[in-house]
């Protein structure tokens, strides 16, 4: 059920997050392609993030350590670039808009989390 919750979570902050970015957008004839799309575009990136992201940060630990952790932005950005190769439907411009995405995708589940209840540090308070 936490799966679904976040997948939910993260398909209304891919939503937000899109409508805020110009450079990243969700194509689709109706409303409904465009939550399909964005439930895809969810799916993709906790797939990624689940089975790729820790590969690649272990590579990339000397890196990460150099640059004191900002190297893992990068990953974030490379994770997203290569959810808009997996969607259809969801296309990112670049490099940078990638990176901005990733960032405000994080600040908006965050803020969305804290209102919906989903965060497991809230539940663990109550």
């Amino acid at each position: 059920m936490k799966f679904i919750a976040k997948i939910i979570v993260t398909t209304l902050a891919v939503l937000i997050t899109t409508w805020f970015l110009p450079g990243v957008t969700i194509t689709g004839v109706n409303d409904t392609d465009k939550l399909l799309t964005a439930l895809m575009v969810s799916v993709a990136l906790a797939f990624l993030n689940t089975v790729l992201k820790p590969v690649l940060a272990f590579l990339t630990l000397p890196i990460t350590i150099l640059t004191l952790g900002l190297f893992y932005l990068v990953l974030n950005a490379i994770i997203i670039l290569l959810a808009d190769k997996l969607v259809a439907d969801f296309h990112v411009k670049g490099f940078l808009t990638a990176l901005l995405f990733s960032i405000i995708l994080s600040l908006v589940t965050s803020v969305l989390e804290a209102i919906l209840g989903t965060n497991k540090k809230d539940r663990e308070r109550d």
